[in-house]
């Protein structure tokens, strides 16, 4: 909708995470480095986590798209909700592998064959976890015995384990030292800092085409860091609906104050209350985070607001379509939202 009125090619602030949209800052670039570097070493373990919404998706994604399918076969596993018995007939899928009808046994003799093969064309086996903090310590055994797996002295398999910061906790477990034993590399996403925060913004309005309009002024900026922490999925959220409300309002100029009451709308929509508002920071993000988990409602906006920015359409159309009759281009009958009858195409 505001795509067109603003002059862009596509949605600059979809949710969906989208490796084309990657943003370098430091800490993506450097989780994203952390990941070639495990590609590169070809065993073992690389943990990546961070906080819901940071970016890990994104990372991976990029990364994926980096890879060399000639050199490397990837894997990726979506639903982490396994017992351990289901655990390595998902994998087996993940690669491709039929699973109907065989046993653990057999199924292990299939895979280990399979990882193989790869090997032996040069090729590396690579699974990635997400959301791996919803792995059972069990289900993480099973996955720490896939790595067992061994050509001479070449590992078969390697694992990418990314998920949410519980998923440290679950590996300082006593029972993990043998997997923690095998992590080559760990890295912690954490939130873009303000100046980031602004490239962010600027970097995914200009892949869309953004030739500064609409303009977003220094407190615009400002704003967005402090209403959504840094963090790329709430700057995505709130950098949507407010390029929606200044589309209806038909502004060109944006500031601090159009940011707040984006935000202060979206927040009581979802719950969060006049407190919520007037939150530190990091607060704010928590309670702006929290009521989206316990709320997925959204209420659109006021439909007196929408109502009278199609009439404005509308008219603007008429008049398009009169200047085009006084040129004697034939045109047919249309009609106006109203019901009465006009002249032109």
């Amino acid at each position: 909708m505001y795509e067109a009125f603003y002059g862009l090619s596509g949605k600059p602030f979809q949710l969906n995470p989208d490796p084309t949209f990657f943003f370098a800052s430091k800490g993506h670039n450097s989780a994203f480095s952390f990941l070639k570097y495990g590609v590169y070493q070809g065993e073992g373990f690389i943990v990546i986590t961070g906080e819901i919404g940071a970016g890990k998706t994104t990372v991976l994604r990029a990364l994926m798209e980096d890879l060399d399918p000639r050199k490397c076969v990837a894997a990726q596993l979506v639903s982490t909700q396994l017992e351990a018995d289901d655990l390595v007939r998902a994998v087996a899928v993940a690669f491709g592998l039929a699973v109907t009808g065989i046993d653990k046994a057999q199924l292990l003799s299939t895979l280990e064959a399979f990882l193989t093969g790869l090997a032996v064309e040069s090729k590396r086996a690579l699974l990635v976890v997400d959301e791996a903090q919803n792995l059972s310590p069990r289900a993480m055994e099973e996955l720490r015995m896939l790595s067992n797996f061994q050509l001479g002295d070449h590992a078969l398999l390697q694992s990418f384990l990314v998920g949410q910061p519980e998923l440290r906790n679950l590996l300082r477990a006593p029972d993990m030292q043998q997997l923690r034993q095998r992590i080559i590399a760990s890295y912690h996403l954490g939130p873009m800092d303000a100046a980031e925060t602004r490239g962010y913004v600027e970097h995914r309005l200009k892949h869309v085409g953004w030739t500064t309009d609409p303009a977003f002024d220094n407190s615009a900026f400002d704003a967005i860091y402090t209403q959504t922490g840094g963090l790329p999925r709430r700057i995505n959220q709130l950098c949507n609906r407010l390029l929606l409300a200044s589309f209806l309002s038909e502004k060109h100029q944006l500031t601090a104050a159009d940011v707040e009451q984006v935000s202060d709308e979206i927040r009581d929509e979802l719950g969060g209350g006049p407190a919520a508002v007037n939150a530190a920071p990091v607060g704010a993000v928590a309670n702006y985070e929290d009521s989206q988990r316990t709320d997925n409602v959204i209420r659109p906006f006021g439909l007196s607001a929408i109502t009278a920015r199609l009439d404005r359409l509308d008219k603007s159309m008429n008049l398009i379509l009169e200047l085009l009759r006084a040129q004697n281009s034939p045109m047919p009958e249309r009609r106006g939202r109203s019901g009465r009858q006009v002249k032109g195409g």
